[in-house]
This record gives structure tokens, C-alpha cells and sequence, in this order.
């Protein structure tokens, strides 16, 4: 999952941005996470113990963009059920207005959202964006 930096989260989009292989807001002296290049990336634990707290920050900061993107789909949730108390019209039975709406826009846009993942990183991909979407429901 590239998420570019923390504000690139915010706008919405996304998008992993790719240019000559780095993710967008990762800038000199980083690397394609955004993180100091310290270790080389090696795998092999010889660089005395930094790829393991490399890896625990990494997986802090994946931990709190899926809580960042939880609570932006709970927002997004609560608008649309806001707009359609006011027009009158229900929420479906999960408590989701596009639901109630027939749900096309929700399954067009979840569509969007498994291309985007198999297309940046391959079939398992798809099962991590599915997952993004199980927890985002609420």
C-alpha cells in the first residue's frame, strides 16, 4: 500500500503516485516509504537490528492510515445518511445510504477501489483492498 505522505492521504484520491520508482512526498535522503535509507533495505537482519524497527514503524504507520481511513468513511457514511434524512429517504439495512440509493454508486466506486489495488500490487492486492473495505464499512 503507497500512500505517498500523510496530507496526500487526506485529499481523498489514493492514488500511489510513481516517479522513477519512489512514492509521492518521498524526498532526498528517503526512500520509496519515506523513511531514511539507514539499512539499504536488507532483509538479513545484518545491518545490526535496523530492518526490524524499520518493518514495526512501518507497520505503526499502515496501522494508523487504516484507522485515518476508517474514520473518513465513517464521515462519508454520516453525510450521506445526513443529506438523506433531509431529503426524506432511508438508509439501506447496513446503515449506508448508497444502499439505500439501488447501491450502484457504492459498487461502482468499490470496483474502483479493487482495481486500483490488484493493478499496483498484483492479485493479493485485491484481497487487501477487500479487507480495506470490510473494515471502512463500520
Amino acid at each position: 500500500m503507497s500512500s505517498g505522505t500523510r496530507a496526500g492521504t487526506a485529499g481523498g484520491n489514493g492514488r500511489a503516485a510513481h516517479a522513477g520508482g519512489k512514492a509521492a512526498g518521498a524526498g532526498a535522503g528517503t526512500d520509496a516509504t519515506g523513511a531514511p535509507p539507514g539499512d539499504g533495505g536488507r532483509a538479513d537482519g545484518a545491518s545490526g537490528g535496523g530492518v526490524r524497527e524499520r518493518i514495526d514503524d512501518l507497520d505503526r504507520r499502515i496501522i494508523a492510515l487504516v484507522q485515518e481511513r476508517r474514520a473518513v468513511s465513517a464521515g462519508a457514511r454520516r453525510t450521506r445518511r445526513d443529506g438523506d434524512a433531509e431529503r426524506g429517504t432511508g438508509a439501506g439495512p447496513d446503515g449506508d445510504a448508497s444502499t439505500a440509493r439501488g447501491g450502484a454508486g457504492g459498487l461502482a466506486r468499490e470496483m474502483e477501489i479493487l482495481n486500483r489495488y490488484r493493478s499496483e500490487l498484483g492479485r493479493p492486492g485485491t484481497q487487501l483492498a477487500m479487507t480495506l473495505l470490510s473494515l471502512s464499512r463500520g
